[in-house]
């Protein structure tokens, strides 16, 4: 901030050193109000990143004299966002220090710009939250750290706002970095750092605040001047997507691109995907010379020495580290678009330098952004984030999310409009057994979409209800009043019942047959409601059952009927004098617990219904 003035001796230097600079991105998050445009305004005032006639305009803006401005102005530069007070769209602010050059992003902090906030956060390298000493933890707190940890920013600065008007009490700052920390716990970031500052005044932003003599761990300019911006490189496995391949003369051949993750020097071997061809590296070229090593995030072009078929779309990876190359994967995909997912719509995938087509399969669930908690869904609507597993025409090379932000980050694009509609981030290889798609293989599809049988359903997701419980419960007789609730409701259920009397499956020790769990899944995804009356009785086997049909589709519902009131109502001589009391490990969380000694089966039927509609299975 104390730089020396410009010279036409020494610019040639300044230049050089300010290019040198390391760069931090930082985004700005909170709740409306929180007073995220004024912290980046104060950041701006006080580092001299403002220029005068900037000044001058929001002085005229804010309609205010001297040195008094409405910092907020310097960032909500849209007319709607000064009439209405709130920032709407991401602002991109910079500045610079003896230390750093700073990228800042302010977000908007209303759930209806969601989309904005994902936007802005997806390059960050730390996220500022901020939070009214008034107010405290508020929900939007918690979504916006909750969405910056999604998308991997690994260093989250939680700031105390507004503290001038609690009398920088230290007991009200204490408060709120206790209960925001426990639930930070939950979340992914490397490193959460709690400051108390006041931003319209300038306390602990800038220059350290004498009203905070508790508090001694720096400022907020401190922190980002110091804080690892590299935490969210990958620096252990190389990868290197090709953008392009160069050849400006017939004897030169490189392959040019960024590097994803990791390093790559002169004499390491490389395999290519998908052609598996391996070469040694003999140059690496840039705008400035050759290297004897680069690493992430560098923009190179690698020479090889072997004449290898690559091009655009194809990685570049160390022997024996490769990435997977995956079909069929799970992702977490923040909606974007004003028009919702359609499922019978095949999008196109951009990943690194690769497009393919794609088929979202499935969407297993909605993350409510007031709660945090996972709500069963079949669809994805404006600013929706929803754990979907996605089927891919051709392989892409990818990694999780969390492990490399590069290759596992992706967008999907609207064939039609070319409307990027969604952002995403891989967790994984999807679950076996899903439903082949069009476009793989030579294997027939189901013609009827999911949206139309949440249609012709009546908005019913599928569900299974699993009764468990001991011999003569009164499992049977809950699972068909059940079912016949359901169905007067004008809702869609069916008994599987080991002892209807149809059942040509079921086993001797009360536990499902091997094809169940396919059974099951196929099911809720067919949208049915599915109640199983199998006993199960491990509770081992139980949870594999939950893993098979989907954690957020299965309903674990334990007919708790006392052993000496089962014996009395047991007909099939299951505790006979030749038999022993059955061997049963109730379950330790079940979903709904219901005692058939204490209530009627129509009670407990329109419980379980109630719990299905509290769930979002029934409408």
């Amino acid at each position: 901030m104390n730089q020396p003035a410009i010279t036409p001796e020494n610019i040639e230097a300044y230049l050089r050193q300010h290019q040198e600079k390391e760069l931090c991105r930082f985004v700005t998050v909170g709740s409306v109000d929180d007073g995220k445009s004024t912290l980046i305004g104060r950041l701006l005032y006080d580092t001299h990143g403002i220029y005068e006639d900037q000044l001058e305009s929001v002085k005229k803006a804010s309609k205010q004299e001297g040195d008094e401005v409405d910092l907020s102005l310097f960032t909500d530069g849209l007319k709607a966002e000064r009439e209405q007070g709130i920032t709407i769209d991401v602002a991109y602010r910079y500045f610079s220090t003896d230390q750093r050059k700073f990228i800042i992003a302010d977000t908007p902090g209303h759930v209806q710009y969601t989309r904005n906030m994902a936007t802005g956060a997806s390059t960050a390298n730390v996220a500022i939250i901020l939070i009214d000493a008034r107010l405290g933890v508020l929900q939007q707190s918690r979504r916006h750290a909750y969405i910056a940890s999604l998308l991997g920013i690994p260093h989250l600065c939680v700031c105390v706002n507004k503290m001038d008007l609690k009398n920088y009490e230290q007991g009200v700052f204490d408060a709120i970095a206790k209960e925001f920390s426990g639930f930070c716990s939950r979340l992914r970031f490397r490193e959460v750092k709690f400051i108390p500052i006041s931003a319209k005044l300038g306390d602990n932003v800038v220059h350290t605040s004498p009203k905070t003599p508790w508090y001694g761990g720096g400022t907020i300019l401190q922190y980002l001047e110091t804080v690892p911006v590299d935490a969210g490189i990958n620096r252990k496995n190389f990868r290197f997507p090709i953008q392009y391949v160069l050849r400006p003369h017939l004897n030169y051949r490189g392959f040019s691109g960024t590097i994803a993750a990791g390093s790559v020097k002169k004499g390491d071997q490389i395999l290519t995907l998908p052609s598996r061809k391996t070469s040694t590296v003999v140059g690496i070229d840039t705008y400035d010379g050759e290297l004897e090593e680069a690493h992430a995030p560098m923009a190179i072009t690698l020479r090889l020495k072997d004449e290898i078929d690559s091009s655009r779309g194809d990685m570049m990876v160390h022997p024996g580290d490769e990435s997977q190359a995956l079909q069929r994967f799970d992702a977490k995909l923040v909606w974007l678009s004003e028009n919702a997912l359609d499922r019978g719509t095949t999008y196109m995938l951009k990943h690194t330098t690769r497009s393919v087509r794609v088929d979202v399969e499935s969407v297993h669930y909605l993350v409510d952004l007031e709660t945090l908690e996972n709500r069963p869904e079949r669809r994805l609507d404006l600013n929706d984030i929803g754990h979907v597993t996605i089927s891919a025409h051709r392989p892409l090379f990818v990694d999780p999310y969390q492990s490399c932000s590069v290759t596992g980050a992706f967008i999907l694009i609207d064939p039609v409009s070319n409307n990027t509609v969604a952002a995403g981030m891989i967790e994984g290889p999807a679950a076996e057994g899903g439903a082949a798609r069009a476009g793989h293989a030579n294997v027939p599809v189901s013609r009827v979409t999911e949206g139309e049988r949440f249609e012709r359903l009546g908005g019913q997701q599928g569900a299974t209800v699993w009764l468990t419980g001991l011999p003569a419960a009164g499992k049977s007789e809950l699972g068909y009043e059940l079912e016949r609730q359901l169905f007067d409701a004008k809702h869609f259920g069916v008994v599987v019942d080991p002892d209807d009397g149809r059942s040509r499956v079921a086993m001797p020790d009360g536990s499902s047959p091997p094809a169940t769990p396919e059974l099951a899944r196929r099911m809720a995804d067919a949208g049915v409601i599915t109640i199983f009356t199998y006993a199960v009785p491990l509770r081992a086997d139980r949870a594999t059952l939950r893993e098979a049909v989907g954690k957020q589709r299965f309903i674990e519902v334990h007919v708790s009927t006392p052993l000496d009131v089962c014996k009395t109502r047991d007909d099939r001589g299951a505790y006979g004098p030749t038999h022993r009391d059955p061997s049963y490990e109730a379950p330790e969380h079940a979903d709904l617990a219901v005692d058939l000694s204490k209530t009627s089966a129509p009670d407990a039927a329109r419980a379980i219904i109630a719990l299905l509609k509290s769930r979002g299975f029934l409408p």
